[in-house]
């Protein structure tokens, strides 16, 4: 990720480093982001809190790392457990040789992260068009999944937890994904009573999450959010 130091030496400490790294994926998330209600508001600060306890240890106190350092000692006897490499520990448990940064599970947790981010993107403009006209957005990202923004949120923090697994994200990461969840069912409530039989039938054509391998895009029609 941005700034990431490859190499063996300990890189931990910085501090600012940290804080620059949240406030961009932060700021970056919330500009495609519009919070209306307080549950809105909860969920997003939820997905900032997972991003800055990830750079927190990634940058500043490697507590994972801390906590396990006593097993990894004892499995790992030739490994420096507080160097950056050893904060990529899914290579490190798998022991997988080479520098983690160009792992299979760095790979992965770019192409996830940037798709995260894309989906974010994508789905701002269908989105607001809607809005302004009052209509069910449809189109664009929208006819192939009915929660683009909070499956980009997902997609996100799942391609972090692929790169800096850390034992306070690992709890938090079902917590959220339930909270978007939850989320999701309760704007599809307000949704149906505003659009009745439109929005049910756009349910019935097109998946929440996960987009259909077959093609079919949904009818223009009218989502408030």
């Amino acid at each position: 990720m941005m700034g990431e130091m490859a190499g063996s030496s300990p890189d931990y400490g910085l501090w600012l480093l940290a804080a620059i790294n949240a406030a961009v994926f932060i700021i970056f998330a919330f500009s495609f982001t519009k919070l209306q209600t307080k549950r809105d508001w909860r969920s997003f600060g939820a997905f900032a809190g997972f991003i800055v306890a990830l750079f927190a240890e990634m940058y500043g106190f490697p507590l994972t790392i801390y906590l396990l350092s006593g097993w990894l000692g004892s499995a790992y006897p030739t490994l420096d457990p507080f160097s950056h490499d050893a904060g990529h520990l899914w290579s490190t448990l798998l022991g997988l040789k080479g520098d983690p940064h160009t792992s299979g599970f760095h790979v992965a947790s770019f192409a996830l992260v940037l798709g995260g981010f894309w989906l974010l993107t994508a789905a701002w403009r269908p989105l607001y068009g809607a809005q302004r006209r009052g209509e069910l957005a449809t189109d664009g990202v929208y006819a192939r999944i009915r929660h683009p923004q909070y499956a980009g949120f997902i997609l996100i923090m799942f391609g972090f937890l692929l790169q800096w697994p850390t034992l306070l994200t690992l709890i938090m990461f079902p917590v959220l994904v339930f909270m978007y969840v939850n989320l999701a069912r309760h704007e599809e409530k307000a949704a149906i009573e505003r659009f009745g039989a439109t929005y049910l039938d756009y349910m019935q054509r097109v998946p929440s999450f996960l987009p259909r391998l077959t093609s079919g895009a949904a009818e223009p029609a009218h989502h408030p959010r």
